[in-house]
């Protein structure tokens, strides 16, 4: 299939270009300008790269037409600072993929995969681990615009027949996930460990998330891109939740020495527990997590140690 990925020079989309290189697949990127493609694929021929604004409607026209399934992975702001500013959050983010769904219904988009929030959407879990059918109850500007996007989706199905399916990602990480803007505990925390760096804590280290190996995340969009049937929400994580004192205990135990931390006040939006339910993925995507964490975080360990000047762009 021909396949434009919205923020394909990012941590997943580099990744997801990967996967859909592998599996025959043509690969259309589209991306800020300035950024640079990781070296695996800077060279590769059969990538078309685009750059542009994403909340330009002429930039994104350039590449909408002639796709015909789009993973939409682009996100301007982070849940830590969304709640800071509100209305940019919905007009970079929900306002910029009206435009975008727009362009899909004139120019005949087959499906549109957006990546949406498993650790935001939620809000405060009633039960665990988090199923789909959870209500839906964010305290982050952030999963608020996720949820709006996953409502636009199905209006534009019920309306205009784009097919979508929605993936609610668990806290991804692997090779290449940025360190310097202190976005993903595990690479943050083995980075700043490996260098000898202290690491900050909010709170007492016990809140628990549910951690994904980026190779894991990228099957779940690659099978999302044929799902059929009537789910189109579906969770994609581990099943399992890692303490941040957990995270730091494999990284102690995977470099064989005490890594230096230091424990700060709690922040009031962070959801003390979130573990997701994936079983409708397994039963409706045919897909399930197949790297464990210990292996995933060895591999990445692996890459920084062969990249110690790489610097990933978001």
């Amino acid at each position: 299939m021909k396949c434009l990925i919205l923020g394909g020079a990012g941590f997943i989309g580099s990744h997801l270009a990967q996967g859909l290189l592998a599996q025959g697949h043509e690969v259309r990127i589209f991306d800020r300008p300035n950024l640079m493609l990781p070296p695996e694929l800077s060279s590769d021929p059969r990538i078309e790269w685009f750059e542009g604004d994403f909340l330009n409607q002429d930039d994104l026209a350039q590449v909408v037409p002639g796709s015909e399934v789009i993973f939409h992975l682009v996100s301007a702001t982070l849940p830590k600072s969304s709640n800071d500013n509100p209305a940019y959050d919905v007009q970079s983010n929900v306002v910029g993929t009206l435009h975008l769904l727009e362009l899909a219904r004139l120019h005949g988009i087959r499906r549109v995969i957006f990546a949406s929030s498993g650790g935001t959407v939620y809000g405060l879990p009633r039960s665990l681990p988090v199923s789909e059918a959870h209500a839906t109850e964010p305290l982050v500007s952030y999963g608020i615009t996720k949820l709006a996007i996953e409502k636009y989706l199905h209006m534009y199905r019920e309306l205009y027949g784009i097919d979508y399916c929605v993936l609610r990602l668990a806290n991804p990480f692997g090779e290449r996930q940025r360190v310097s803007a202190a976005q993903g505990a595990v690479a943050v925390f083995l980075h700043r460990a490996l260098h000898g760096e202290m690491i900050h804590i909010w709170g007492d280290g016990s809140v628990t998330r549910d951690y994904i190996y980026i190779k894991d995340a990228v099957g779940a969009f690659i099978k999302a891109m044929n799902s059929t049937g009537e789910q189109r929400v579906f969770n994609i994580g581990s099943g399992q939740g890692l303490s941040l004192n957990d995270i730091l205990a494999a990284i102690e135990k995977l470099l064989g020495k005490p890594v230096a931390r230091n424990y700060e006040s709690a922040r009031k939006f962070d959801v003390p527990v979130n573990v997701l339910d994936i079983t409708r993925a397994r039963e409706h995507l045919g897909w399930q997590p197949a790297v464990r964490f210990e292996d995933g975080l060895v591999n990445t360990l692996a890459w920084m140690q062969q990249n110690p000047h790489a610097q990933t762009q978001a």
